[in-house]
């Protein structure tokens, strides 16, 4: 995958004002009117898509559940050591976690 040289981020207003004056870069007409195999192809030509091949038909969306709050104390290293990740550190001790509670259910033969 080649380095972008500059990212923008825009809010979903800023968007939407962008496409009310004309500044969208998209031309979603043409893409509405695309076909599945043209959509492929398209797909397919992406060099930052090369070789990952989805089968959408199977795909799902789940919702997080409601998360909670916890206040707990741990090893000053420890909480470095995610910190110096940058961010989302406190994501990544969530999905250690994660990781440590699925495989713990494995061995024990729990369900999730």
């Amino acid at each position: 995958m080649s380095k972008k040289e500059h990212i923008v981020r825009y809010s979903d207003e800023e968007l939407r004002a962008m496409m009310q004056r004309g500044e969208s870069k998209s031309d979603w007409a043409a893409a509405a009117a695309m076909t599945e195999e043209e959509i492929e192809a398209a797909i397919a030509s992406d060099e930052d898509e090369a070789g990952m091949v989805v089968d959408w038909s199977t795909v799902s969306v789940e919702i997080p559940g409601p998360k909670a709050v916890l206040n707990m104390r741990v090893d000053y290293d420890i909480l470095e050591f995610f910190r110096s990740q940058g961010k989302g550190y406190q994501k990544k001790i969530h999905a250690v976690l994660r990781s440590y509670v699925e495989e713990m259910r494995k061995h024990q033969g729990m369900k999730s």
